[in-house]
Parts: structure tokens; C-alpha cells; sequence
């Protein structure tokens, strides 16, 4: 299943209407599938948030930032819960999440990058936080899986300074798997796709929570989960050859 940002002419620019979607993406999906694309249209990713979000009034048909933030901070927490479902869902989905990114991937961009599993990226891409430069703060899920990806000094860093990271520092540093020529993204991306398809599907349903869990765990903890879900793996085997 494959989920694109179809906007190239602002450059996939997002606004909360669109957080609200793919989170109802994520939370309606099927049962059968096992790997899920989000792609985008164009040479960028995203550029980030819709600048127009941050005028007085807003844009039509869209919350009203500014008006929520001068109401309280308390109305302003309440409107930014449901965006960040947008972001955070993915990571809880049962479906490897792969982003093909090109181009820019700026702020909320980034951060719908973060919110994938895998990253491929193209050899011009561009990662920016540049939420700090305008007074704010990275809040849409996407401050964990950067801290997962490159740890907490080079996560501060990037996100004090907003400075951009290309593809080849974005490999290095883990917040890419691999990096390709434009040309390149969609077949390599199929590649990956196809290599996923291939594992047998109840192993790959349990490898990714028991990964994620892995980040917060201890060793006691992580070595439960392992047997646990080995136990039900083999158990499902045992019965599929007819043995029980």
C-alpha cells in the first residue's frame, strides 16, 4: 500500500486537515497488509508546514493556529493532539513503514519521514527541524524516532541549529537506510518492498513491536518478549504442519 503526498505545486506543504487523514489512514487499514509506502508527488518531499497556518485567521477550512494559542496553552495542547495522531500512528501500525523521500523533507516533513520505519532517501535530499528558527519546537511525533536515530547530542543539535543534512550524512548517521539517484527512488523502493513481502508474515508482524519495545526495555523485560513471541511463532508452526 503505497500513501502520497499529492500537492507538488507547494511542494507538498502540509496543513492539519491532511495530519487528520493519515492518521484516519493509519487507523482504517486492512488487516493484510504488511508494508506501507509514504511517497510524495514532486521534487520535494514536503516542505514542511503550510506557512499560511501561521497568518491571523489562518487558511479556510483549517483550525486557527494563532487564535487557539492566544486563547491558552491549554486550548492550544488540546488542538495539537489529534495532528500529532497523524505522525505517531505509523509508528504503532502493524505494517513496515517505509518513506521514499526526496528532494526537501523540512520540519513536519522530517517529521513524517520519522514517523516511517525505513527511510530511502534520494541523493539531493535535504532534513531540516526548522521549528526552533521560528520560536517553537519539533511536536509532531517526530523528537523519539530522531533521538532513536542519532541519539540525543547530534537530535539537540540538529534541531537547536535547523542546519540541513544531506544524504550522505543522513546515511551515516542512521536517519537513512540507504541513498539513491532520483531515478532510482521508486524501483529501489519496490526493491525493499518486495524483500519485506518475502519474509513470512507472522514473523514480520512480530519483529516490529518486539524491536520497538526493545528501545525502552530492559534486559529482563526484552528477553520475555523474545520467548513469548518465539513461543507463539513456533506454536503457529507446530499447528500449520498439523502436529497439534
Amino acid at each position: 500500500m503505497t500513501v502520497t503526498l499529492c500537492n507538488p505545486e507547494h511542494l507538498n506543504a502540509q496543513v492539519p486537515s491532511m495530519w487528520l487523514a493519515l492518521a484516519d489512514i493509519a487507523h482504517g487499514l486492512a488487516g493484510e497488509v504488511r508494508v506501507v509506502v509514504l511517497a510524495a508527488e514532486g521534487r520535494s518531499f514536503s516542505a514542511g508546514l503550510n506557512r499560511g497556518m501561521l497568518r491571523p485567521g489562518g487558511m479556510p477550512g483549517e483550525p486557527d493556529l494563532l487564535a487557539a494559542a492566544a486563547s491558552s496553552p491549554e486550548a492550544m495542547t488540546e488542538l495539537i493532539a489529534p495532528f500529532q495522531e497523524g505522525f505517531a500512528a505509523w509508528r504503532r501500525v502493524a505494517p513496515v513503514v517505509i518513506a521514499a523521500v526526496q528532494g526537501h523533507a523540512i520540519g513536519a516533513g522530517f517529521q513524517l519521514a520519522l514517523a516511517a520505519d525505513l527511510r530511502v532517501v534520494t541523493d539531493d535530499v535535504s532534513f531540516a527541524m526548522r521549528e526552533v528558527s521560528l520560536g517553537m519546537i519539533p511536536d509532531l511525533a517526530g523528537t523519539r524516532p530522531l533521538v532513536e536515530a542519532v541519539g540525543y547530542s547530534r537530535a539537540l543539535e540538529l534541531c537547536a541549529t535547523g542546519r540541513f543534512v544531506g544524504a550522505e550524512e543522513a546515511v551515516r548517521m542512521g536517519l537513512a537506510t540507504l541513498a539513491v539517484p532520483p531515478t532510482e527512488l521508486s524501483a529501489t523502493t519496490s526493491d525493499l518492498v518486495q524483500a519485506l513481502l518475502g519474509t513470512p508474515p507472522a514473523a514480520l508482524w512480530a519483529l516490529k513491536p518486539l524491536l520497538n519495545h526493545a528501545l525502552t526495555a530492559t534486559i529482563d523485560e526484552q528477553v520475555v518478549r523474545e520467548r513469548v513471541a518465539q513461543g507463539h511463532l513456533l506454536h503457529g508452526m507446530a499447528r500449520a504442519a498439523g502436529l497439534s
